[in-house]
């Protein structure tokens, strides 16, 4: 007989690589998603050792490094703002399904989002991965819900110290070249193993889920690699 997803033997570890953008509206999409799983996973099973990486992916890594205008970027990707309205209306419409109240006018630049990843890594190589998750989920917050320049280090040195972190260390480390060369490979990297969109998810290094897909879809994907695990 078939070994069913109950009496299958899985492995506690539930490691999760989460290749993705902070100007990407799906990649939030896909963390709340992610964290609902998760809760739902806890629940069902207290054995399991969820840990969350996060890595990076930039959508425009060909942007100068102070952005360019949202109107500009919007006429260029969508024909204007206009058609990009239509397209955010359903991911806006999603966004509220899971919390996030999208304000897509608020947003006047288009920013250069290696400094963000490169603030990510730094907190998430030398803290816990709630404060990592936390800092995720303010830059964000600040860029689709408040309309701020997170390409900017001083509003990233600020969204840091809203995190709990120490403002003036953040802003050194964005003023010299700590771990931006590390930073730029791992997203050149992404690409080169044929990751073209984000949000993209790998469970314990074993199975891949590309998009912001409903918690029961990722709570496959994590037995599936749970199971591989043992």
């Amino acid at each position: 007989m078939p070994v069913t997803e109950a009496d299958a033997v899985l492995s506690p570890a539930v490691a999760i690589d989460v290749v993705s953008d902070v100007v990407c509206p799906w990649c939030y999409i896909g963390k709340r998603k992610l964290e609902a799983a998760l809760g739902e996973l806890g629940r069902k099973d207290s054995a399991a050792e969820p840990s969350v990486r996060w890595h990076p992916f930039q959508l425009n890594p060909d942007l100068p490094p102070q952005g360019i205008s949202r109107k500009t970027y919007l006429h260029a990707k969508f024909g204007g703002a206009a058609r990009a309205a239509e397209i955010y209306a359903r991911v806006k419409a999603v966004g509220a399904e899971v919390g996030i109240a999208f304000d897509f006018d608020r947003i006047e630049i288009q920013p250069n989002t290696l400094a963000a990843h490169r603030l990510i890594a730094w907190v998430q190589d030398g803290a816990d991965a709630p404060l990592t998750s936390d800092l995720v989920e303010r830059l964000f917050q600040a860029y689709f819900v408040q309309g701020r320049a997170i390409g900017e280090p001083d509003e990233l040195a600020q969204i840091a110290s809203d995190a709990g972190l120490e403002p003036a260390a953040a802003r050194a480390m964005l003023a010299s070249t700590e771990n931006m060369a590390a930073v730029s490979a791992e997203d050149r990297e992404a690409r080169n193993v044929g990751i073209n969109g984000v949000p993209f998810f790998i469970f314990n290094g074993s199975t891949a889920l590309s998009g912001a897909h409903d918690p029961e879809t990722l709570l496959k994907a994590i037995a599936a690699a749970r199971s591989q695990s043992i």
